[in-house]
């Protein structure tokens, strides 16, 4: 939630928010996935860069369900990976997703963040 521009959002009603980045509500987009336990990143640019994880951490890395085909994964928090790699995580994805908004709706800062 520190990272420029982030907000949570409940669209599902789930118990736990999504973290989106980008103007709300319209053109927010979802960085993280916020689980009991895990968290879903944006983990690559495509499915064979986001495999990595996979390969390095087969117990506490998974594709996420729907949208794993587009370098989505879920990483266990407590387990095999390092908490500083998962906050590594959540820095690339919110930089991933970011770089991909339209300019006008880019938060300011985020380069730094």
């Amino acid at each position: 939630m520190a990272k420029p521009g982030a907000w949570p959002d409940n669209p599902w009603d789930h118990e736990f928010p999504v973290i989106k980045v980008g103007k709300a509500p319209a053109a927010g987009k979802i960085f993280a996935f916020l689980g009991d336990g895990s968290v879903g990143v944006k983990a690559g640019t495509d499915r064979e860069q986001a495999d990595e994880w996979l390969a390095r951490y087969p117990d506490d890395a998974a594709v996420m369900a729907y949208i794993g085909r587009s370098g989505w994964n879920t990483l266990t928090v407590g387990g095999a990976i390092p908490d500083d790699e998962i906050l590594a995580a959540v820095d690339d994805s919110y930089a991933l997703v970011v770089s991909r908004l339209a300019r006008k709706h880019r938060p300011p800062g985020w380069e730094e963040a």
